[in-house]
């Protein structure tokens, strides 16, 4: 696989695992875990910040004028890396109101 191909791939893998671990803080605030959530959430965001790393360097190959060729497989990569963003940022609003659930029921 060439280099092209495994910093696509690494754009999908961390997107995903971006989702999985901002859906598990939701499942544990759910839960009442709100440390357990926050530690989610967290490597959600370490996987997002892995993923739009080597977006980047995509963008500065461009940018410093080395052609980049793009094909379908980056399409997708993106489509994965944007849905994992829009994704983490509803849920990090979820679980400030599941929060906010939470506490009402408890009085």
């Amino acid at each position: 696989m060439e280099e092209i191909e495994l910093s696509i791939m690494n754009i999908i893998i961390n997107a995903g695992e971006a989702k999985t671990h901002a859906y598990e803080a939701l499942r544990k605030v759910n839960e009442g875990e709100y440390d357990a959530a926050d530690e989610e959430m967290k490597k959600s965001n370490d996987a997002l910040e892995v993923a739009h790393n080597f977006q980047t360097s995509f963008i500065q190959k461009e940018a410093s004028g080395e052609k980049v060729d793009i094909g379908v497989l980056f399409v997708h990569a993106q489509d994965h890396l944007m849905t994992a963003i829009s994704e983490k940022n509803l849920i990090e609003q979820i679980i400030e109101l599941r929060k906010v659930v939470n506490t009402l029921l408890k009085k």
